[in-house]
């Protein structure tokens, strides 16, 4: 008789492989609330897949402020099939199909691939796993819906927002520069009118938009956020009729394939007179508006104000240490030499005000290029490092507290309601009313700063570790850079700042500061 003898596991290897598991999220703004939801969400997958044991964590992918009806404007997504295709990735968790995808026909594709390489989804919301199905007709169902639910609500929208244009009920949210905004009335914001009076003024004694800038700049004017000026600011400010008191409405609109376009008479615009109160005249605002379009005409502007530049690696990322301009590309020739520079434009245009010197567009380069090969030699006491620091920073506390700031919001808004509705009634003195309404409102008002201060908090480290991520991932394994690599120096470097023509510093937009010597040819 045969013999058989049953050998047990061994615990090896092959029995200890666990599945890796992935998660993707996604908001579709960008305000702080939202991308308070998605530190959230995060912190849920990550939890979830971390406290199973079959389960390996292989990363969390996710999109903000970003549509979800095109799946082509998703970088975080197509990353993540990128690596579900290199098997990094082998199970996907998500919140529900319109958080996937809001287009039937993308949802099935991306179903479908990556069910083709082994890959598969579950999605929370409807409790479906493409693992387990027998066929994709519950997959098709519940797509469609989602995408007729993302087209339903943008055409509601856009029909309530045309009926109010129509009927003049419209309420403009945001104020131009020169303006403040209270229940959709202007007002004239004085320190910031008088800057768009001497604009008007100097276009019409014939300044360019750029011309105007600079002087705007000289006299330490500022933008509404405190952004240096440039000519498109100008430009565009020149060409708001709303500086005229008029006011017109749909400019632009979203077509059916949710892409914005400038309205240039595919849909009704819809044009009110009188609006407001005007900051310049109408006769100012044409001949200012002729000067311009003559300044563009002569130096081939478009028509929306942006100028065509070929986009060169290094345009608007140098930025000098002595006065903090930028630099500007130049070609040079030496005898039958000819060779790339970026100088300061301040050097350029008044060189007692700026002592920069201009440097060689292959200086750069060479800098770039050791500085990447440096991380990539000593990427664990740099890069790991530095994420390890991050990741010890908790942001439990915080979140705890957004979530504690919001239910107050939410008690606050059933005690208005509450007023509201006592008052209707006759049992509360209009004077009593009014004086606990505007106690709520300025209570409200106090906890939602503090929860803007503690979003932006979160998110500007999310961002930073996101991008910090991405580098590493490169420089894990990665070979030496033999020559510049002009995807790479756009991909991880936020701008560079000349110190010297002896010495550069490059801000990572992980925001690491790195400084690198130069070697003048």
């Amino acid at each position: 008789m045969k013999k058989i003898t049953k050998i047990e596991p061994s615990g090896g290897r092959a029995s200890q492989q666990k599945l890796r598991v992935a998660a993707y999220c996604r908001v579709s703004t960008d305000t702080d609330i939202q991308l308070g939801s998605l530190e959230m969400q995060k912190t849920h997958y990550e939890a979830l897949i971390n406290a199973n044991p079959e389960w390996e964590f292989a990363g969390l992918y996710y999109d903000e402020g970003i549509t979800g009806t095109k799946k082509e404007v998703r970088p975080a997504l197509m990353k993540m099939i990128a690596d579900c295709e290199e098997g990094r990735v082998q199970r996907i968790l998500t919140k529900s199909l319109s958080r996937f995808s809001r287009n039937t026909t993308d949802c099935l594709e991306l179903v479908r691939k990556l069910l083709g390489i082994g890959v598969t989804i579950y999605f929370e919301k409807e409790n479906i796993d493409t693992g387990d199905m027998e066929s994709e007709l519950l997959l098709t169902v519940m797509s469609s819906l989602a995408e007729s639910e993302s087209v339903s609500i943008s055409e509601n929208s856009k029909w309530g927002v045309r009926h109010r244009f129509e009927n003049g009920t419209y309420k403009i949210s945001v104020a131009p520069y020169g303006y403040t905004v209270k229940d959709g009335v202007f007002q004239i914001r004085e320190e910031e009118a008088k800057w768009v009076r001497f604009m008007f003024k100097e276009a019409i004694a014939g300044k360019s938009a750029y011309g105007i800038a600079k002087e705007l700049q000289a006299m330490d004017a500022r933008t509404r956020k405190g952004a240096k000026w440039s000519g498109s600011t100008v430009r565009t400010i020149l060409q708001n009729e709303k500086y005229t008191g008029d006011c017109l409405l749909q400019k632009t609109y979203t077509d059916f394939k949710f892409k914005r376009c400038y309205n240039n008479g595919e849909r009704d615009q819809f044009f009110i007179a009188d609006h407001h109160e005007p900051v310049v005249s109408r006769e100012e605002f044409e001949l200012a508006g002729r000067i311009i379009r003559q300044h563009a005409a002569e130096k081939k502007l478009e028509e929306q104000g942006e100028k065509y530049l070929s986009r060169y690696p290094f345009s608007g990322k140098i930025v000098c240490g002595q006065c903090g301009s930028t630099f500007k590309r130049r070609t040079q020739c030496t005898g039958s030499q000819k060779y790339i520079l970026w100088a300061c434009r301040e050097h350029l245009e008044h060189p007692k005000e700026c002592s920069m010197k201009a440097l060689r567009e292959s200086v750069i380069e060479d800098a770039f290029t050791t500085m990447m090969n440096k991380l990539i030699f000593a990427q664990d006491q740099i890069l790991k490092n530095l994420l390890d620091g991050i990741r010890r920073q908790n942001h439990a506390s915080n979140l705890g507290r957004i979530n504690e700031i919001e239910k107050s919001l939410d008690d606050m808004r059933d005690r208005k309601n509450t007023l509201t509705t006592i008052m209707a009634k006759g049992y509360l003195e209009p004077a009593s009313y009014n004086k606990e309404m505007n106690d709520l409102a300025g209570a409200a008002a106090t906890l939602e700063k503090e929860r803007d201060v503690l979003m932006k908090q979160i998110n500007g480290d999310m961002k930073k570790t996101e991008a910090l991520r991405e580098i590493i991932a490169y420089t894990d394994g990665s070979d030496m850079l033999s020559a510049f690599d002009a995807e790479l120096f756009d991909r991880f470097v936020d701008h560079i700042t000349v110190i010297s023509k002896e010495s550069l510093v490059f801000t990572l937009k992980c925001g690491l500061n790195l400084e690198e010597r130069t070697y003048t040819k």
